[in-house]
């Protein structure tokens, strides 16, 4: 642990801990000294993420909660508060790819989902956070995507597309309103990234009629011809965190290997 553990009194949340971005920017913060609760539907599969964790010699501890759900999530921060009664970091990671389908062929509950998932969790957790923040100031970050911000050539993903452009515009309105109380407010926007998001991913055959072909013969991600690791994502999680940033608030940053500038 760096900075002669002087980060060793500092709490964070991560949900979506369990797994790709979440959980190497977990273990990351916890190589600071940071004690990390670990947010997901996942339990089983956080324990091993704790397990980690606790092998650096830091503290992780894990809470079942479903990010759509105010009343689990508002739990999980009341448990907290009673613990702890602080927050210093909060990234808000969780998401899903949800149904891919044309605009005509998406169902209402699939568009639902992925906005409550995506869009309502990042406002929940933020909205839980702040009475946790407001006395010491804090770090909030959050994933959005290149997709909705800088690319729309994804095609099937008006409802995730429409999430992650949300959550910069909701970011923006955030970091503004929580200046006051010293909370930074920050997004990170990936592009390609090796992970397990696909798992909750539904491309229906719809998609193949509104597609349009677009090839990159030598890769899309030109600086490394490859998709980003977690760890890179959770690099950057670390800078926006700590006190190298302390003066960044309401920015989207993009990491994509200059993907999304194709």
């Amino acid at each position: 642990m760096n900075e002669d553990k002087r980060l060793n009194n500092q709490l964070a949340i991560v949900t979506g801990a369990s797994s790709g971005i979440g959980r190497a920017a977990a273990i990351e913060l916890a190589k600071q000294g940071v004690t990390v609760c670990l947010f997901d539907v996942k339990e089983e599969a956080a324990k091993s993420v704790k397990e980690e964790i606790e092998q650096l010699g830091s503290e992780a501890f894990i809470f079942d909660v479903d990010l759509a759900d105010y009343e689990r999530m508002q739990s999980a921060f009341q448990d907290i508060k009673q613990k702890w009664g602080k927050l210093d970091i909060l990234f808000a990671n969780g998401g899903i790819n949800g149904v891919l389908a044309p605009i005509e062929d998406l169902k209402p509950e699939d568009w639902d989902t992925t906005l409550e998932t995506n869009l309502k969790g990042t406002f929940l957790s933020v909205k839980y956070a702040i009475p946790l923040m407001k006395q010491n100031g804090g770090s909030v970050i959050i994933t959005s995507s290149i997709n909705g911000n800088r690319v729309f050539s994804n095609f099937g993903m008006a409802a995730y597309s429409s999430s992650k452009s949300a959550q910069v515009a909701f970011a923006k309105m955030a970091a503004l309103e929580l200046a006051q109380y010293k909370i930074r407010v920050n997004v990170i926007c990936p592009g390609a990234v090796e992970t397990n998001i696909g798992k909750n991913t539904n491309k229906t055959k719809d998609v193949e009629k509104i597609e349009i072909p677009v090839q990159f013969p030598e890769g899309s991600q030109p600086l490394e011809h490859k998709p980003a690791k977690p760890e890179q994502i959770a690099q950057l999680v670390s800078f926006l965190a700590f006190k190298h940033s302390d003066h960044i608030t309401g920015t989207e940053i993009y990491i994509d290997g200059a993907e999304s500038l194709l």
